[in-house]
């Protein structure tokens, strides 16, 4: 097994064609061929399955993809910190559920390199996929948060997909809603008190509630609204009277001003509202420059937020 064999199927599984991937790897695709036939003899195993909509990873094969994606990953790596070569223009991208925090420490982040000499991204994004950009390399780090009702179940998950939890900051649960919002002046805010208005929900698909981003099973809201963004969720929070249930860890500089959290106060004493906010990565990951800076401007900015919240 080679890196070059490792990049044929890869950049096959991305195009769905061997005559397109032979034309972005500047091979004939009988050579192409016959690589990806070594390959999958050495393995034992069939990596992809040919029809009339082209090649489709096999079951096999789609569970080779990541280990795949992740040795050209740490290869590239290597590369950028150690190569003698011309030096290639780098990458970095973090998946993360809506959190205002992780935008403000990529913009921290940002501002602190030479933009042009790299490719960044950031993804707001449902729980699933920033598992599935993590466990793909397709991002370096995704940001997400376990609490009573999902640890058990999303570490599972994880560790299926060769991922790992870090934990960043423990806290407690916050209604985060308009300035303007009835509830507003309270010094905590229970369920009951919530019934007369929409809770805004981020919209998870078909995917099993342990991916929600709310603290509790749906069926907890009397009234449920779901969203894509956190701009439609801002503005429902104006129009409707809505509000979310979240960490209480705004970034006002983001989000603006006009919106506020007030401590949730659960009606049953011995229910856990505590939530515990982190990052995930592929198990012995090596970090890039940049995706070890990400992690401390995180960790920067959430120890200077814990110290102004009513609660700290």
């Amino acid at each position: 097994m080679t890196l070059q064999q490792l990049r044929y199927v890869i950049t096959i599984a991305e195009t769905g064609s061997l005559g397109k991937a032979a034309e972005r790897l500047f091979v004939s695709q009988p050579s192409l061929s016959g690589a990806l036939k070594d390959l999958e003899k050495e393995l034992g195993m069939p990596l992809f399955t040919r029809t009339s909509k082209g090649m489709v990873l096999t079951a096999e094969g789609d569970r080779f993809l990541p280990y795949a994606r992740a040795v050209e990953g740490q290869y590239e790596n290597l590369l950028e910190e150690f190569g003698g070569l011309e030096r290639r223009r780098a990458s970095f991208a973090v998946s993360t559920q809506h959190y205002s925090f992780a935008v403000k420490a990529f913009v921290e982040m940002t501002q602190r390199v030479d933009v042009a000499e790299y490719e960044l991204a950031i993804r707001e994004t449902r729980t699933q996929e920033v598992i599935r950009d993590v466990s793909s390399l397709r991002s370096e780090i995704g940001v997400i948060y376990l609490n009573e009702s999902n640890r058990k179940p999303l570490l599972k998950v994880l560790d299926q997909e060769g991922l790992e939890f870090h934990s960043l900051i423990s806290c407690g649960a916050y209604v985060y809603l308009w300035r303007e919002h009835p509830l507003a002046g309270r010094k905590s805010i229970t369920l009951e008190d919530l019934r007369p208005y929409p809770c805004l929900a981020f919209e998870q698909g078909d995917a099993p509630f342990y991916f929600a981003e709310e603290l509790m099973s749906t069926e907890k809201y009397s009234r449920l609204i779901h969203c894509c963004d956190r701009a439609t969720v801002l503005n429902l929070m104006v129009g409707l009277r809505g509000y979310t249930l979240c960490s209480g860890i705004i970034c006002e500089e983001l989000s603006g001003v006009d919106y506020i959290t007030v401590p949730f106060a659960a009606e049953d004493p011995l229910q856990d509202t505590a939530m515990e906010v982190g990052y995930i990565d592929r198990k012995n990951h090596v970090h890039t420059a940049l995706g070890l800076q990400y992690i401390e401007e995180m960790k920067n900015y959430l120890r200077n937020a814990s110290g102004t919240r009513p609660d700290a």
